[in-house]
């Protein structure tokens, strides 16, 4: 009877360094597989074993620069010299296809997304407990003790952008994250908003129309009642 929009959904999915948001992201498109995760775009040189329009879309300061200037970038932003950014026409044509679009990124760009497109999915992921945030990034050990430091003070700035997302999930175990993300998307997918058309073309629905126009020639209507 319902026929949902063929348009994908648009899931933005932030939350502070060390709170797992790309193993989540990796662990829902494992058993989801319409899911697909947007690409970035950067202007810095690609490193050793990095492919164009694998690990980034690699473009020139200019280039990304026309692009902000004709509006093709979803959101952006420059760190150490570089710009990073989400190529608006990439996801647009995975939506047209039907095919759902996971964008893994800081908070910063999400807001830049949702003043776009403040339809999409927003969900914010947390650690447990801030003491172990502060665990998961000492523990990686690619990063000087500053820079923890620097990562969990930035943590607690973000955590109060939580009220501008739609869901939060507390990433205390990787598969009840995964599971949780998942079920979100599922609900999402019965919105409402999202049914493109309500049709009644079953058989039994049209032996009841038959039913009820014949019910109606057989009656005697009392104008006086009109």
């Amino acid at each position: 009877m319902i026929r949902t929009k063929k348009q994908g959904l648009l899931i933005v999915l932030s939350g502070p360094s060390g709170s797992g948001k790309n193993t989540v992201c990796d662990g829902v498109k494992k058993i989801n597989h319409n899911i697909w995760e947007s690409i970035s775009m950067t202007s810095r040189a690609p490193r050793k074993g990095e492919m164009d329009g694998k690990a980034y879309f690699f473009v020139s300061d200019e280039e990304f620069e026309k692009n902000i200037a004709d509006d093709k970038m979803l959101e952006y932003a420059k760190f150490a010299g570089n710009y990073y950014g989400t190529p608006r026409e990439s996801v647009q044509k995975h939506l047209d296809n039907g095919e759902d679009v996971i964008l893994v990124i800081e908070i910063q760009g999400a807001l830049q997304i949702k003043k776009k497109i403040p339809q999409a999915l927003f969900v914010f992921l947390l650690p447990p407990s801030m003491s172990e945030l502060k665990r998961r990034l000492t523990d990686r050990g690619t990063e000087s003790k500053e820079k923890v430091m620097e990562r969990f003070e930035t943590a607690y700035k973000e955590i109060n952008e939580l009220s501008k997302y739609n869901y939060v999930i507390v990433n205390d175990e990787v598969d009840e994250a995964v599971s949780k993300l998942e079920a979100i998307i599922k609900a999402e997918k019965c919105r409402v908003d999202r049914i493109e058309e309500v049709f009644l073309d079953s058989p039994e629905e049209k032996i009841h129309e038959i039913l009820v126009d014949k019910d109606l020639e057989n009656k005697v209507v009392d104008v006086n009642k009109i």
